[in-house]
């Protein structure tokens, strides 16, 4: 049975729910539309848990489809292929507040699918995406602790707009994503032109309000139509075995779970899990598993009851220590720039490089118009930072989005196209990982910017805070390793300069987090922020006066709207022929800006001069070095430009008399004239005999 439901509000905008229309075969479905946007979201759910595995086997997946905004995909196949970075993140943003919702143990696949099937410019789909799949969910028979939902809050001339429209957007200092439950929130992600932390605050509080708003009025959809949740088994490991295991061994992971080294400790709680499962094997059969997640959830009780309730970290730091930093530069000789940022155990490399203007990443998405980026930065998380050995795949969900993060953290400090002109690429290799690797690779791309030469504004670096919470006792980290991060309650990273946010994400395994604790936790971030700009500047306090011999070298030249044809010639003729003569690279702008990118300072320098001699309006008294081009009877012409000849009279190339033009020219020679006369047909006169007599008169 088809059923309406409509959303009214006057802070984030209205939109309609239709359930019952379209996909019946699934367990939870609706459409969402808002303005000319429309989604179908849905939720399926199997009967039965997956056999042998010990976590939640959630897949979200947000669908592009280039038709929902009017454009045809490009390629051979003309059809959509392998997701875009930007549905990628989508996916990623829709999956980080759902999966906190599942209850513990709940085994059974659950795939919930995004299919845009129209999109206006004002109505992204991405938030959309989450409160469609809180409906979907809450109806179904699938196990769920939502509703949950998701807005975004823009900033603009000092206001705060919840669901900004795309001219805001566009004027924003913000661009804040914020998913939450009735009680508090539960996602955080966002990019800023260098916010204050209490401006930050009261952002994410004011999306809370709207997300309260919209959280009432799914819960009236799920009572209206909600049906029974399935039964599951809440707790399927056996008591008996469950109890032994834990008197036997809980002392033992006690005392491992303090040992500092990421990879001895590993070893450490891996013989203890060895034994027990030797030890129980005849007795708990084929129980490998459950005595693997008991030893866990040991390890887990332990450390959550030492940092929430003693206060002490596993490896010995106060709450709001930072572990060992040490920043390095120019460690890489052929590349453009390069810095290596260690904290603790967690070690990136960065790899700044430079290029010409055509470089720039080209998006072909669901914009109107087609994007093009001059600044992408790129992460690698290798099998090797952990130890670990899988075989090498392209880049997946989660190095895309930290590669994004980390992205818009160095935005913002970036210097304008006028000011350097250069499409640059970082690239962030993690050798090394226990915890926090995407805010190290921040950290490292600042230095590897400035090491490369490239004017940013200020440095940026990034820390990740943290949370266990057991009952009414909680403590805020400061740099949390890969234990409390896997262990904890959140997942908190912040970046910026020493004057304010530019990028954050949070994430968290509770259900939510109140306003008190996001206020600890960036004070705390501020406060670790500081620090590592500080060690950051030690290794290089401001960015190099000159890039790398190795970059490439980028000159300019802005030349009146009518003469870029010129420039370009019949047939790209003319342009062709001085990138033959220097060897540089070219681009040219219908406003009559061209650019030329050479390896050498020389060459770059004579194409300038080419294609402005080109573009000057060829005036009498105007003196060239020229080249003859071709020899007749009574003269030669000779290029004064590329593609622009002149006529040397016989009776202009000297003062004395010639007989034939042949006795002292030859196609090739340069020889500097003076423009005599331009007619009206457009025809140039040359003279060097009138130099030759200007000349004479300076020795008189």
């Amino acid at each position: 049975m088809e059923k309406e439901y409509f959303y009214n509000s006057q802070r984030g905008g209205n939109f309609k729910v239709t359930i019952g229309k379209v996909a019946e075969q699934t367990n939870g479905e609706c459409l969402i539309t808002k303005g000319e946007t429309v989604l179908l979201v849905t939720a399926v759910g199997s009967d039965k848990p997956r056999e042998g595995v010990d976590f939640f086997p959630l897949t979200c997946d947000y669908q592009e489809k280039l038709y929902a905004v009017g454009k045809i995909p490009g390629g051979f196949l003309r059809r959509e292929g392998k997701a875009s970075d930007e549905a990628t993140l989508i996916s990623r943003q829709l999956d980080r507040p759902l999966r906190p919702l599942f209850p513990e143990n709940f085994r059974n696949d659950v795939q919930v699918i995004s299919t845009p099937f129209s999109v206006d410019e004002d109505n992204q789909p991405d938030t959309l995406s989450t409160i469609g799949a809180a409906i979907a969910l809450g109806i179904s028979d699938i196990p769920f602790n939502g509703p949950v939902a998701s807005v975004s809050v823009g900033l603009v001339n000092g206001e705060l707009i919840v669901n900004p429209n795309q001219k805001q957007r566009e004027e924003s200092e913000l661009d804040l994503t914020v998913s939450g439950t009735l009680k508090g929130i539960n996602m955080v992600e966002s990019g800023a032109n260098v916010l204050s932390e209490e401006k930050m605050l009261e952002a994410i509080m004011l999306a809370h309000e709207e997300i309260k708003s919209i959280c009432s009025f799914i819960q009236t959809i799920i009572d209206d139509i909600g049906k029974d949740k399935m039964d599951f088994d809440h707790d399927p490991i056996n008591n008996i075995l469950r109890e032994k295991v834990e008197n036997e061994y809980r002392d033992r992971v006690k005392s491992a779970i303090k040992t500092t080294d990421k990879t001895e400790r590993g070893d450490d709680i891996s013989k203890i899990e060895e034994e027990a499962m030797e030890k129980f094997s005849e007795e708990f059969p084929e129980s490998e598993n459950d005595i693997k997640t008991i030893i866990d959830n040991i390890e887990g009780q332990e450390v959550r009851k030492m940092i929430s309730i003693d206060k002490e970290r596993a490896d010995g730091r106060k709450l709001d220590e930072i572990r060992p930093l040490s920043a390095e530069v120019g460690l890489l000789p052929r590349t453009h720039g390069s810095g290596l940022f260690k904290r603790g155990q967690t070690q990136v490399m960065s790899i700044a490089t430079l290029g010409s203007p055509s470089d720039e990443q080209i998006i072909d998405g669901m914009n109107k118009e087609e994007i093009t980026k001059r600044y992408y930065h790129q992460y690698n998380f290798p099998p090797f930072s952990v130890g670990d050995i899988r075989p090498l795949r392209g880049p997946g969900r989660r190095e895309i989005g930290h590669g994004r993060l980390a992205e818009r953290a160095l935005i913002p400090v970036l210097p304008t196209k006028e000011e350097f002109p250069y499409t640059i690429r970082v690239v962030s290799e993690v050798l090394s990982s226990n915890g926090s690797s995407s805010q190290a690779s921040i950290c490292g791309s600042t230095l590897a910017l400035m090491d490369a030469g490239v004017p940013i504004k200020k440095p940026v670096a990034g820390i990740a805070m943290g949370l266990i919470m057991e009952g009414d006792n909680y403590s805020v980290l400061t740099d949390i390793q890969g234990l409390e991060d896997h262990l904890g309650d959140m997942d908190f990273k912040v970046a910026g300069t020493e004057d304010g946010i530019t990028a954050l994400q949070m994430d968290i395994k509770i259900d939510q987090i109140t306003e008190e604790i996001l206020k600890i936790a960036l004070e705390q971030a501020k406060k670790a922020r500081l620090q590592i700009l500080e060690v950051l500047k030690s290794a290089i306090d401001k960015p190099r006066e000159e890039i790398s011999k190795y970059a490439p070298k980028i000159f300019s030249t802005d030349i009146p709207e009518d003469k870029v044809r010129d420039v370009i010639g019949s047939g790209g003729k003319t342009i062709n022929r001085i990138i033959e003569e220097t060897g540089v690279k070219i681009e040219t702008e219908d406003n009559g800006h061209i650019t030329v990118t050479a390896l050498d300072t020389e060459s770059g320098k004579k194409a300038i001069k080419l294609i402005e001699a080109i573009a000057m309006d060829v005036k009498a008294g105007q003196i060239y070095d020229g080249k003859v081009s071709r020899i007749v009877n009574f003269g030669a012409f000779v290029e004064i430009a590329v593609g622009k000849e002149g006529l040397l009279h016989i009776s202009q190339i000297s003062n004395k008399r010639i007989g034939k033009v042949e006795d002292v020219l030859s196609v090739g020679d340069e020889i500097k004239v003076i423009v005599t006369e331009v007619d009206k047909q457009g025809r140039i006169n040359l003279s060097h005999k009138e130099l030759l007599k200007k000349e004479e008169k300076i020795e008189d």
